[in-house]
């Protein structure tokens, strides 16, 4: 065995009990150093992989932030889908992966997990924004790919770490910030407006730092649905009724729209508290805690009328041909939506003998999580009756960190626990009822146990390696699932897996500011909770299809070649990824040979993706006033091997487009003014696995879109700062699977001291 090799097996021995948790992956770090002195490490760091970021004064310019997730917006390969301001189901989709994998990437704040690991959805599983409030972001970061040992095999697809400041002086400010939304799709025209009203205050008192931050967003979203029946050729009519417009669906059928649902009337509270304190000049210890409180009103609003007014269920004639509405066509899209969400951080970090280190350990708890179903047909069901309500109340994880790291040397632990508890009651009351008899609940656990090690060797003055491993111990447990009709009451397997994970980098440096990158990782990525254990209805009888689901093993690499100077950088990448068990959902039968198909979570052998992402960030290009950044992403999405539904095989991958871009160009005047115009771009993508959804330009289709934003930042004397633009510029009405924003008009005014 190599010098090398036997030096890391021998470090990863004896320091695997502490690792580099993912805080350390921030652009700035604070260390105590070893005369007493805190130095703030800054500038590229030797993580592998590609990165990208950007610092808040270049969000502050180019983007009105009214929620954390809008940091991401003109980042290479990234979509946040979100639908609104204040949506609180924002999953991440990366270059390989689409909005419905949320568990194939990363979300920290300060090295605290965002991402709640609890599913592999773009509902409850999306990451946990609304815990990080905008006014404190210093930065934000994005490393693509599995290649960092530090990282659990959910950074398939990238890791994206915030990072938050705390002030050296006492400090505070204010500001008020609206957006309003004109949209017109089908029957739904009018203007949906967001406030927001946010504060921060924070200060230096001798060896303690503290920032208190707080915010109130009110929010009207747009439809997020339209109600479609199937339009008949012939037949025999029912009662006539006047509007509905003729369209498509997503697979070409005929349709009919008779109205829209989701409308959703949200009103968000968030509360920060971050301290610092320094123990030592060796030693520092910090807290954050953060509590996220949300109501959210969803109303449906019908197209049909007739002699009795408007019109929600029924035997009807729309059109002269028959159309069967049924009860829960309407109140399928109304509910309330109750969430009391808490956060709570530890940290310890030091120094001695060389060695930095810190200690991390956090709680997420779904302290209340509750929402309320109608089950009666409108307008009735407006004002009360039966109903469902589903909660999450005991959701949440549970996470523990140790690392040190000495040069180019760094080791460690992890721990995690992921608890889900959802019980749907019946309610007489859907409205204000308390919750009845439970008809039906999940629950279940996993935890993961991991150390890793990770050791930069110099081979040559322009060349050097980067080797790690990550050694992990899985296991689900706990799993429940009971129905009460139809019958279902069963206690789920335990499952366990132990995996190893080796990375590898090999970066070369050919001349000054210039570096190419070679790097390979395996990475695994655990089932969630929710897909061990989902049960889906097979007419009379409940079942969970697969609870030995097995992990995915995902085999990445990719060649970077990169030229960063003071002016900026650009990199090209070539990029693969080969999942080996892909944990997809798709339609396939639950017994092999039988004819009927069902929707559920399966291990499908083999897909790849293959591509290449060119991004650059120039300050001062061709003027000194112009700053330009941008990327072009290019991917071949495919399924290779599906023996469960042969159809899907060499289809693409669901929700990944072959293309993307993102430009931003911003004009800056002497006295801090800012001009941005940046835009947007995306080639249609399937929102199915046989990519049998023909028709993009629909409700639940997927097509291309191009985006154009503008945005005008003006300080007034040396407090005051004005913003206003707008987004979607062209008023570009596109699908992706939900009707997104049409053009929308910014404006905030803040206030610093």
């Amino acid at each position: 065995m190599p010098s090398f090799s036997r030096a890391l097996a021998a470090r990863l021995i004896l320091l695997g009990g502490m690792t580099l948790p993912p805080a350390a992956a921030s652009a700035q770090r604070p260390t105590p150093d070893e005369r007493g002195q805190t130095l703030v490490v800054t500038g590229r760091r030797n993580l592998p992989g590609s990165e990208e970021g950007a610092d808040a004064e270049r969000l502050q310019e180019t983007t009105p932030l009214l929620t954390a997730e809008d940091s991401l917006r003109y980042l290479p390969s990234l979509l946040v889908r979100q639908r609104h301001p204040g949506d609180t189901q924002a999953p991440l989709a990366t270059r390989t992966s689409g909005v419905g994998a949320s568990a194939r990437s990363l979300v920290y704040v300060d090295g605290i997990l965002l991402s709640a690991l609890i599913g592999n959805n773009n509902s409850a599983a999306s990451p946990r924004w609304g815990m990080v409030a905008p006014e404190e972001i210093a930065r934000v970061d994005v490393l693509y790919g599995p290649f960092a040992a530090a990282y659990p095999g959910n950074a398939i697809g990238a890791v994206v770490n915030v990072t938050t400041r705390l002030p050296e002086r006492s400090e505070g400010s204010l500001k008020a910030a609206t957006s309003v939304q004109s949209f017109d799709a089908y029957g739904s025209a009018g203007a949906y407006p967001t406030y927001q009203l946010a504060g921060t205050l924070g200060g230096r008192s001798g060896r303690l730092r503290w920032f208190v931050s707080g915010d109130r967003l009110d929010s009207r979203g747009q439809p997020l649905a339209f109600v479609t029946v199937p339009r008949a050729a012939a037949g025999t009519a029912g009662t006539p009724v006047l509007s509905g417009y003729a369209d498509l669906s997503r697979t070409g059928a005929p349709v009919w729209v008779i109205g829209a649902g989701g409308i959703e009337a949200q009103r968000q509270e968030r509360v920060k508290l971050r301290l610092a304190f320094d123990v030592s000049p060796k030693l520092r210890l910090g807290y954050r805690g953060g509590l996220f409180l949300n109501r959210t009103a969803a109303s449906a609003e019908t197209y049909l009328s007739g002699a009795g007014g408007a019109v929600y269920s029924g035997s009807l004639d729309i059109g002269g041909a028959p159309a069967s509405v049924p009860a829960g066509a309407f109140s399928n899209n109304v509910y309330r939506l109750a969430e009391r969400h808490w956060i709570h951080a530890v940290t310890l970090e030091g120094a001695a003998g060389g060695w930095s280190w810190r200690a991390l350990g956090s709680l997420y708890a779904f302290d209340k999580d509750s929402q309320r179903i109608p089950s009666g047909a409108l307008p009735a069901a407006e004002t009360g009756g039966p109903g469902a309500i589903v909660k999450l109340d005991g959701t949440g994880w549970r996470t523990f960190d140790l690392d040190v790291r000495k040069g180019g040397f760094s080791a460690g632990f992890h721990h995690d626990r992921f608890t889900l508890r959802s019980g749907r009651y019946a309610a007489a009351d859907w409205l204000n009822g308390p919750a009845g008899a439970l008809t039906q609940a999940a629950r279940g656990r996993t935890r993961t146990a991991a150390l890793w090690a990770q050791e930069e060797i110099r081979l040559a003055p322009r060349l050097r390696l980067t080797l790690g491993g990550r050694a992990e111990w899985w296991r689900a447990y706990d799993g429940f699932n009971f129905s009460a009709a139809p019958a279902l009451s069963v206690d789920q397997p335990a499952l366990s897996k132990r995996t190893f994970s080796p990375k590898a980098s090999l970066r070369f440096e050919p001349a000054r500011a210039w570096g190419v990158t070679l790097s390979a990782a395996q990475a695994y990525r655990f089932p969630t909770v929710s897909e061990l254990y989902q049960a889906i209805s097979t007419g009379p009888t409940l079942t969970v299809p697969d609870p030995r689901l097995r992990p995915e093993r995902a085999r990445s690499a990719e060649l970077a070649v990169e030229r960063r100077t003071a002016a900026g950088h650009v990199r090209l990448s070539l990029f693969s990824e080969a999942v080996r068990d892909a944990l997809i959902s798709q339609t396939a039968p639950l017994v092999p040979g039988s004819p009927a198909l069902f929707s559920y979570v399966q291990n499908i052998p083999a897909v790849r993706t293959r591509g290449a992402e060119l991004a650059f960030d120039q300050r001062g290009l061709l003027l000194p006033q112009l700053d330009v950044a941008g990327s072009l992403t290019l991917a071949d999405p495919k399924v290779v091997r599906d023996p469960a539904f042969p159809a899907a095989q060499g289809k693409m991958i669901p929700q990944v487009p072959r293309r993307r871009a993102t430009l931003a160009a911003t004009w800056r005047e002497p006295d801090g003014t800012a001009f941005t115009l940046a835009g947007r771009y995306a080639s249609r993508s399937w929102g199915t696995i046989d990519n049998t959804d023909v028709v993009g330009h629909t409700y639940q289709g997927f097509e291309s879109y191009v985006v154009v934003d503008a945005r005008l930042s003006i300080p007034v004397g040396k407090r005051w700062r004005w913003a206003a633009g707008v987004e979607n510029l062209g008023n570009r009405r596109y699908y992706l699977f939900h009707p997104f924003p049409q053009r929308t008009f910014t404006a905030e005014i803040a206030y610093r001291w």
